[in-house]
């Protein structure tokens, strides 16, 4: 059974489940490329980070981070490779969509890569009702990123 709660920062699981999530992006892009949080990122005054479990084991991450007042960004979404299309990824967009629905939040955007190795999770966002959308916040138009925004 899947569950999904507040992350903790300090579990030595999630700091390795977060680790692989930045190894699983370094090929995909430059650096300059990558926009994925490290720990200190999502240590960050605001950020919210919840974990989904099958049982006792880690199987996914979601985060927002605040952009402007009413906007917030999507951030750390990953799925573990052994639990991949399995609607965990699924489940934790609406988990994180429901929660800056109760806080009042009007907009989230994100930014994922332009690769095949990101065309699962395009298409999960698109299902979720984000459309492609211009840069947002500090990002500038970038072949290797694609981005996203849904008006809540």
């Amino acid at each position: 059974m899947l569950t999904i709660a507040a992350a903790d920062l300090s579990d030595p699981e999630l700091l390795g489940f977060l680790q692989d999530h930045l190894d699983d992006l370094a090929p995909t892009a430059p650096p300059e490329s990558r926009h994925a949080l490290d720990v200190d990122g999502l240590r960050r005054p605001g950020v919210r980070m919840w974990v989904a479990r099958d049982g006792v084991r880690l199987v996914g991450t979601v985060a927002l981070a605040p952009l402007e007042v009413g906007h917030e960004e999507l951030k750390s979404m990953r799925t573990s490779p052994e639990s991949r299309g399995r609607g965990v990824g699924a489940s934790l967009l609406r988990y994180a969509l429901d929660d800056a629905r109760a806080r009042g939040v009007a907009r989230v955007s994100l930014e994922t890569g332009s690769m095949e190795f990101f065309a699962s999770a395009r298409s999960l966002y698109r299902r979720a009702g984000f459309v492609q959308c211009p840069p947002f916040g500090s990002y500038v138009k970038d072949p290797n990123s694609t981005f996203f925004s849904m008006p809540l």
